[in-house]
C-alpha cells in the first residue's frame, strides 16, 4: 500500500483531499487480493477431493455445488465452471470477492484436518467467474412468458436475484430503486478494494442481461410508490429494502464537524471517479466492530490518512468483522483499540478535535460495564460504524404497520413469504438474516422460487 507524504508534519487537525498522488490511488485501489492465473488455478482445484457428500456445499449459503464446479476447472471447463456457480448464485462474481469464505466454505474444507490449508475457494469461484463467463450472452434462456407481472421493491443483491430468478421463470419483472444506481451494497456499501465499482456495473448488465426486467430508479416506498398500489397493480412483490439506518453513539458531540456515518462516506467513496478528490481527515477514529468499520478503516488509511485507529466496546472476539478482516486491517496500518466506549465528542470552533473514551469490561454477569478510566484520542474525522437498522417508514401508511415486524425487521417465513398477502421479502431487512451479500443472494432467489410456485398454482386452479 502506497503510503502518503506530508512534508509540513504539522499534527494540527486537517481534513482535506488530494494527499496520494494519482499512481498512489491507483496501487491502493486496486484489487487486494491478486487473481488466480491458470497454472495455479489449476494446481488448487486438483488438491480438491471432490467430496461427494461435500461440508462446503452445506457451508454455502446458496448452496452452490462447489466440488462441481472446482472439477470443472481441473478439466479446463470454465465456462462450465461458471455455469456451475451461478445456477445457485448469479452474483457468484461479487459474492466471491466480499463472501467471508474463511468462516463459511474454506472453514468446512476437509482439507483443514490433513493440511490446515482449505480449498481456496473463493479465489477458485473468483477465477471461474472472471475467466468463464460469456461475453456477450446470457448463460440462462428465459421460459416462456406467463403474462404475470412482479414488482421488485429494491436493486441491491436480493432484489436483483429475485428479479432474475423470476425473469428466468418467464415472468415480467419491475424493478424500483430509490438510488440513482442499482446494486446496492456491492454498488454503495462495500470497500473499493473489494469489489471495485466498474466490476459492480458489469455485473449488473450482466445479471440483466436474462431479459423481462424493467428497470426504474430514483423511485423510493412510501415516497414515490406506495406498497398497496404495488399490490394492487402486480401479481406479487418482493421487497429487498436493505438497512436504511445507522445508529447513534448517543454521546456530546455527536453533531460536530468531522463526525460521519461510515456507510455515507464508503457510499460517496463509491461513486466519485476520482480518488483525489475525497477529503479524509489526517487522523482518524473509527467506531465500531464489524465489515463496514473494517472498511472504512482501511479506506481511510488507503486514501493517505495518517492515523487511523478502530475503537471497540468488547474485545476481538466478539467483533463481527472475521479475524481475517481484522488482521487485514491491521496489515493496511489500522491500529485496532478493544475494550473501550465513547464518552463524548470534543471540539474546537464547531469541528472535532478529540474522542474521549472509557475503558470497558464484563461484570460477574456478563455485562458491559466501565471502569471509569478514560483516554483520549485525537481526532479530524470520526466515523460511526456501529451498525445499521431498518427503517420501517416505507412499510407504514397513516402511523401503522403493513406487514408484521419482528425484532426491528420485516417477519417473513423460510420462503420470504411476509405476513400480507402478495408480499414476499428478503436481504438485511429481514428478521434472523445474517447480513451476507451471499445469504442477501438466497433470500431472493428463494423468495423467487416460492412466487413462481404460488403463481404458477393459481394459474392452474
Amino acid at each position: 500500500m502506497v503510503k502518503q507524504h506530508d512534508p509540513s508534519g504539522a499534527p494540527g487537525a486537517d481534513i482535506r483531499a488530494g494527499r496520494l498522488d494519482r499512481a498512489g490511488y491507483a496501487t491502493n485501489f486496486a484489487a487486494a487480493v491478486p487473481d488466480l492465473d491458470q497454472q495455479a488455478a489449476l494446481v488448487e482445484a486438483n488438491r480438491c477431493y471432490f467430496c461427494y457428500d461435500a461440508p462446503c456445499i452445506e457451508a454455502c449459503p446458496t448452496g452452490i455445488d462447489i466440488p462441481g464446479f472446482i472439477r470443472k476447472i481441473a478439466t479446463e471447463n470454465t465456462a462450465g465452471a461458471a455455469l456451475r456457480i451461478y445456477e445457485q448464485n448469479i452474483f457468484g462474481g461479487s459474492c466471491a470477492r466480499v463472501c467471508p469464505t474463511e468462516i463459511l466454505c474454506e472453514q468446512s474444507c476437509v482439507r483443514n484436518a490433513e493440511e490446515g490449508k482449505p480449498i481456496p475457494i473463493g479465489l477458485l469461484q473468483r477465477y471461474a467467474t472472471d475467466h468463464g463467463t460469456p461475453a456477450n450472452q446470457h448463460p440462462f434462456g428465459r421460459a416462456a412468458a406467463t403474462g404475470r407481472r412482479i414488482a421488485v421493491v429494491g436493486g441491491g443483491p436480493a432484489g436483483l436475484a429475485c428479479a432474475h430468478r423470476l425473469a428466468m421463470h418467464g415472468h415480467a419483472v419491475t424493478v424500483f430503486e430509490a438510488k440513482p444506481a442499482l446494486g446496492g451494497l456491492n454498488s454503495y456499501g462495500v470497500a473499493e478494494y473489494k469489489v471495485p465499482h466498474g466490476y459492480a456495473g458489469r455485473e449488473i448488465d450482466f445479471v440483466l442481461g436474462i431479459g423481462g426486467i424493467t428497470v426504474e430508479t430514483g423511485k423510493a416506498l412510501g415516497r414515490d410508490i406506495r406498497l398497496e398500489d404495488l399490490r394492487r397493480g402486480f401479481d406479487a412483490v418482493f421487497l429487498g429494502l436493505g438497512l436504511g439506518g445507522v445508529k447513534a453513539l448517543d454521546c456530546d458531540g455527536e453533531n460536530l464537524q468531522g463526525v460521519m456515518n461510515a456507510v455515507d462516506y464508503i457510499a460517496d467513496l463509491r461513486q466519485v471517479k476520482d480518488f483525489s478528490k475525497l477529503p479524509v481527515g489526517r487522523r482518524v477514529v473509527v467506531i465500531g466492530g464489524g465489515n463496514t468499520a473494517i472498511d472504512i478503516a482501511i479506506q481511510s488509511k488507503r486514501l493517505g490518512a495518517e492515523e487511523v485507529t478502530l475503537v471497540y466496546r468488547r474485545g476481538a472476539a466478539a467483533m463481527s468483522a472475521t479475524g481475517h478482516e481484522q488482521a487485514f486491517a491491521q496489515e493496511n496500518g489500522v491500529v485496532i483499540r478493544h475494550w473501550a466506549r465513547p464518552l463524548r465528542l470534543e471540539g474546537a470552533g464547531g469541528a472535532l478535535r478529540q474522542a474521549v473514551f472509557e475503558y470497558t469490561r464484563l461484570d460477574s454477569a456478563g455485562r458491559l460495564q466501565g471502569t471509569g478510566e478514560t483516554f483520549a484520542l485525537a481526532a479530524d474525522t470520526l466515523f460511526k460504524a456501529i451498525g445499521q437498522t431498518f427503517v420501517p417508514d416505507p412499510v407504514r401508511e397513516d402511523g401503522r404497520d403493513l406487514l408484521v415486524l419482528k425484532d426491528g425487521r420485516i417477519a417473513a417465513d423460510t420462503d420470504g413469504r411476509t405476513s400480507l398477502d402478495g408480499v414476499w421479502a428478503g436481504g438485511d431487512c429481514v428478521a434472523g438474516g445474517q447480513d451476507l451479500t451471499v445469504a442477501a443472494v438466497e433470500g431472493g432467489k428463494r423468495a423467487a422460487e416460492a412466487i413462481d410456485r404460488v403463481l404458477r398454482k393459481k394459474a392452474a386452479a
